[in-house]
């Protein structure tokens, strides 16, 4: 899996995931990481990637949960229906937990 995301600067950066059994972060989350290292803070858009030509792929549980808790109001690109789609990440987890009230 490969992924990117999209700065408000306009800066795109880039992750892959390195499939272990042990488990590893996935590339959505790789991508966040090289993003706040550039010091990008604020995204705009986040898409996952499969090899093979799997094309654009949905982001996991445990992706679905750092985008909302860290960036609610960025763009998922994924596979709907009809074609792709692009969703606001805090819409993919209906009655989620919420990382920041827990922060007291």
């Amino acid at each position: 899996m490969g992924a990117a995301v999209r700065a408000a600067d306009g800066r795109i950066f880039t992750g892959v995931n390195v499939y272990h059994f042990t488990g590893g972060p996935c590339a959505e989350l790789v991508a966040l990481g090289a993003a706040r290292a550039g010091g990008a803070t604020e995204l705009t858009h986040v898409v996952a990637v499969g090899n093979h030509g799997r094309g654009v792929k949905s982001p996991c549980g445990r992706d679905r949960q750092v985008l909302a808790d860290y960036h609610p109001h960025v763009r998922v690109i994924l596979p709907g229906p009809d074609g792709l789609v692009s969703v606001r990440a805090s819409d993919l987890l209906p009655l989620a937990f919420d990382h920041s009230a827990e922060q007291v």
